[in-house]
């Protein structure tokens, strides 16, 4: 089945037949849903800090950072924006030539409300000899919309989210790129040091960097910091063998394997490298302006200070574990503390003998640690916060997405509709040990937890397969911790016109 044609691509994407096999393997007998123990709620998993609890993980999130530790923001960026623009292109196909959809009509009745209009009027002159009033004044909307996606005009239609104007000022505009930078400095420095990095497409990037190069000065003054912004792409090795319906490798038309990316569940590798202490991680397309900022900020510290403060509980417990003289009320104390703490349930652990209980309690510390924000549930599509079963018999908190959720079961189906909060993708990560040695992130993936999707590649059907998901399998046997945070903090950009929502003008 693999050639020696294959063997040599292979070699250059730095994939393995082992892996291919498993691939395919993985086509035939699908992957396993997710045993559910019930959805997350208040007082259930997910916690709601009261305004001493805010104070005191405020204050211990401010005495972190003055500590010199290394904080990255990670941003996953390579998204390109043309799923924003839907409606658009869907406009540009139509027969009809005026606004017709309720999508067409408020772009247009607002037009001038969007961060990039005065961009879109300048390359509507050099495109079509007028500007965009007057385009809109002849009845050629048209010309407007393929002004603003094509690659002669603004063409956002094939650019990534993060280059795309979004919020105008006074006296400037800012793509989500530079929003992320500022939301940087404000909760994510550390001695005056700002470290954000980009994923990023290999296509787009150089143009992320001119844009980095251009504004960097400009904000490291504004804001009293030394950014330090890397980049880097999804690795080709991350990418996934296409399969036939018959689950037989599918071929390109030169006779070469059709591979796909992986999904953001690859960027678990990107993540991996970075050598931080503490990793925050944001959607690009999750900004505010600056005048709504101040609640952003201060939920990240909050979610930061319940980061540090668990996570040196946990590593005190890693070493009165690890001292080999623990009373009987110190088990207990430690046991109390991954169950009403942690939310981990590990039944039966008190009829374990000693030496077990012990290694059963330093298998679920010793552990990454994250601190997700989550929302109510106001209808989104998306993950949510559940309580899951692991392998090994214990429940612990999960971010699941509905495809890992058997939908033939009435019961799990009921949780997932009834499920009170969202995923926002607000998280913060603690990607050391009690010892200050760097977990290995790719340890701690559950490899089950792929996702299986039909396509096609030139009229003939395929199927792909996506890696566990970055917040959900890749991480599914990190320590998870929900806190409740403000709606008015998820503010995601998943159509132009979420651009005229009042949280972005």
């Amino acid at each position: 089945m693999i050639t020696s044609a294959d063997k040599a691509q292979l070699k250059a994407k730095g994939i393995s037949e082992a892996q291919v096999e498993q691939q395919l393997h993985e086509f035939r007998t699908g992957f396993p849903f997710l045993r559910l123990a019930g959805a997350a709620s208040i007082g259930k998993g997910i916690s709601v800090p009261d305004e001493a609890e805010l104070a005191r993980c405020m204050a211990i999130w401010e005495e972190y950072k003055s500590e010199g530790h290394r904080i990255t923001k990670f941003v996953p960026a390579s998204g390109a924006a043309s799923r924003m623009f839907k409606s658009m292109f869907e406009f540009l196909d139509a027969e009809y030539d005026e606004p017709t959809t309720e999508a067409e009509k408020q772009y247009f009745s607002h037009i001038h409300d969007f961060a990039f209009f005065q961009a879109l009027d300048d390359a509507c002159y050099v495109c079509e000899g007028m500007g965009v009033d007057a385009l809109i004044d002849s009845g050629n909307y048209k010309a407007v919309v393929a002004t603003m996606l094509s690659p002669d005009g603004l063409n956002y239609g094939k650019l990534p989210k993060g280059l795309l104007q979004f919020h105008a000022y006074d006296d400037m505009v800012r793509t989500p790129l530079e929003e992320q930078l500022v939301e940087a400095a404000l909760y994510a420095s550390s001695q005056g040091e700002t470290d954000v990095h980009f994923t990023v497409s290999g296509e787009h990037r150089p143009l992320f960097e001119d844009l980095l190069e251009r504004i960097l000065p400009e904000y490291e003054q504004e804001y009293g910091v030394h950014y330090r912004v890397s980049f880097s792409e999804q690795k080709a090795s991350t990418d996934t063998v296409a399969a036939n319906p018959d689950n037989t490798p599918f071929r390109n038309e030169d006779g070469s394997l059709l591979f796909r990316p992986g999904g953001h569940g690859a960027l678990i590798q990107n993540l991996n490298d970075l050598q931080s202490d503490i990793v925050f991680i944001k959607n690009i397309d999750n900004v505010v302006p600056d005048h709504l900022k101040p609640v952003i900020v201060t939920w990240k510290q909050v979610i930061a200070g319940t980061l540090v403060n668990l996570q040196k509980q946990v590593f005190h417990y890693l070493e009165m574990l690890d001292s080999g003289n623990l009373s009987q009320s110190q088990l207990e104390e430690i046991t109390h503390f991954v169950c009403y703490s942690l939310s981990i349930e590990i039944p039966g652990i008190s009829d374990m003998p000693l030496v077990e209980q012990i290694e059963r309690l330093r298998s679920k510390l010793n552990r990454p640690m994250r601190v997700c924000g989550v929302v109510k549930n106001v209808g989104e599509p998306g993950g949510g916060p559940f309580l899951a079963y692991n392998s090994d018999g214990s429940i612990s908190p999960q971010i699941l997405e509905s495809s890992q959720i058997d939908c033939n079961n009435p019961q799990y189906m009921q949780m997932f509709a009834e499920g009170t909060h969202f995923n926002p993708v607000d998280l913060v990560c603690g990607v050391r040990n009690y010892k200050g040695e760097k977990f290995n992130l790719l340890d701690y993936v559950d490899a089950a937890t792929g996702f299986i999707s039909h396509k096609s590649k030139n009229g003939k059907e395929l199927k792909a397969l996506e890696l566990p998901g970055l917040w959900n399998g890749a991480m599914s046997d990190w320590t998870t911790i929900f806190v409740e945070v403000p709606l008015e903090t998820f503010n995601p950009v998943k159509t132009v016109n979420d651009l005229l929502r009042k949280e972005h003008q």
